[in-house]
């Protein structure tokens, strides 16, 4: 089989926080904005690369789910348990500042880990968790 990862989804709440946050803090393009009933699925990725995207996609569009399981993924969202994506960086010392610098809520510091790589974290405005990892 010949697979590539296109793409993958992050819940948000606010569309326009999130695409804030993608865009202008995190420095990634826009390559879709759509709209759909009231809600927004933004596309976003590394500016100038082809490979995979972020889809920012509201959680209760989720066809099948009930309102309790709604209600669930809110407060999961909330508390930042509910999803997480991890990013890289050759330059781990240089991008944590410019995210400290920001209005970014830092969860860790750069740190090297126990299980062999050196990382920082920080939340999105939707909770989500993302953990930048230094590239050697």
């Amino acid at each position: 089989m010949d697979l590539t990862i296109h793409q993958t989804f992050l819940p948000h709440d606010d569309p326009d926080a999130s695409l804030a946050f993608y865009r202008d803090t995190l420095g990634f393009e826009v390559r879709g904005d759509v709209g759909y009933g009231g809600m927004r699925w933004i596309t976003v990725g590394p500016e100038g690369q082809s490979g995979p995207s972020i889809v920012l996609y509201p959680p209760v569009a989720t066809p099948g789910i009930t309102e309790a399981e709604r209600r669930t993924i809110a407060e999961m969202m909330a508390k930042g348990s509910y999803a997480t994506i991890v990013l890289a960086t050759p330059d781990l010392d240089g991008t944590f500042e410019r995210l400290q610098a920001s209005d970014a809520e830092v969860v860790q510091e750069p740190t090297a880990q126990p299980y062999g790589v050196r990382d920082c974290a920080l939340r999105d405005p939707a909770g989500n968790l993302i953990r930048i990892q230094e590239r050697r």
